[in-house]
């Protein structure tokens, strides 16, 4: 019944199924995550040697390469999963092998990081078209292929080229390696908007007592305990209502990567039941629906906050990082993390998950305490 009422609101079409998928959209496009390595795609051109020349290079350079094909790619790109896609075909190959000028076809992702990396691609690329323009050079003056490329590798390894290196001495670039362009935008918002929503739903807690439903339910043959574990699950339905639909939504519309399902799955269900939890306790302790419904917006965006789900928590001061994991949020989104980022298991996000589930019993006992208090004031 509480599903029902909760898809029955009209104003739930925007606010539940709209706002959070243009808000994952907003963020992912405009503060995508960037992995902190450039990434340039492959296509064409296998076992060729302009691409294995470029391969070599590209990671000599500290480019992140791989190889795909053609539509692969292209999806990469449009996903921001890739900054730079590089296409070869099979005359480019065949021109480079027999020493002629070749041209590539160079597509860019549409994040600003990827200008960047761009610049980086040039330079890889330029380094191969010199070393293939000297090869050639010797080998038109008559000297053999070989010892072309021998003279040319003892070159290089006499005259020491110039280097710029940049030491990146923390970890907040390793720490969103991996992640794609809405990643990390989507598991926050999960967090942020099934709370909300859970919150928000106590005010129909706060209506059935008030008009007396509460009251003809307990007047039927029903248990006490039935009736609080009624009110738990209706909670709970919303909020899963609300984490299944953004995380089914942003998997299909903007391929979001949310790891194994199975601990995935286990983190959604587990923070559904502290929102849960937390909505009883608002809803039995107020008696004002408005109310309630203010209160909920208010608490569900300052622990969003607080938690992570605004702005990383990698990001935060060590004060505030020992504040964060008062709430629910921090878990969650460190279980999420290690998920989508380093493709964790069931047993490496078990403290999560036992936290989590403390702070959901221990809700859940305060909630059902106050509200089957309330009810005893009702009949």
């Amino acid at each position: 019944m509480e599903v029902r009422l909760f898809l029955r609101d009209r104003s739930n079409i925007f606010f539940v199924f709209i706002f959070p998928l243009l808000l994952i959209l907003l963020l992912g496009s405009q503060f995508g995550a960037n992995s902190g390595q450039s990434r340039v795609a492959l296509s064409g051109g296998a076992d060729t040697e302009l691409a294995k020349a470029l391969s070599e290079q590209l990671a000599e350079d500290g480019v992140q390469v791989s190889a795909a094909g053609a539509a692969t790619v292209r999806d990469q790109l449009s996903r921001g999963r890739t900054d730079v896609g590089i296409f070869i075909s099979d005359g480019d190959a065949a021109d480079f092998a027999a020493g002629r000028p070749a041209d590539l076809e160079v597509v860019t992702a549409s994040q600003s990081a990827a200008q960047a990396v761009l610049q980086e691609v040039r330079a890889s690329i330029q380094a191969v078209s010199t070393e293939r323009r000297q090869q050639s050079l010797l080998e038109s003056a008559g000297v053999g292929t070989a010892e072309a490329a021998a003279a040319l590798a003892q070159a290089r390894e006499t005259v020491e080229q110039p280097r710029v290196e940049l030491v990146d001495t923390g970890d907040v670039s390793r720490e969103f390696q991996g992640l794609g362009r809405f990643d990390l935008g989507a598991a926050q918002q999960l967090l942020l908007f099934v709370f909300l929503s859970s919150l928000t739903g106590a005010a129909t807690l706060i209506k059935s007592r008030r008009l007396g439903v509460v009251a003809r339910v307990m007047a039927a043959p029903v248990a006490s305990w039935q009736a609080l574990a009624g009110q738990a699950l209706g909670r709970f339905g919303i909020a899963a209502v609300q984490g299944g639909y953004i995380m089914a939504g942003t998997a299909l519309l903007f391929g979001v990567d949310w790891g194994n399902p199975l601990p995935a799955g286990l983190v959604l269900v587990v923070f559904c039941a502290v929102s849960a939890a937390a909505a009883m306790v608002i809803g039995s302790v107020m008696d004002n629906d408005a109310a309630a419904a203010g209160v909920g917006v208010g608490a569900g965006l300052v622990l969003a906050g607080l938690g992570g789900s605004m702005v990383p928590p990698e990001f935060f001061s060590e004060t505030l990082q020992a504040v964060s994991r008062l709430t629910p949020h921090r878990w969650a989104y460190d279980a999420f993390a290690d998920i989508q980022r380093h493709n964790g298991s069931l047993a490496d996000i078990l403290p999560q998950l036992g936290v989590l589930a403390a702070m959901a019993l221990g809700l859940l006992a305060l909630g059902s305490y106050l509200l089957q208090r309330s009810l005893g004031r009702a009949l």
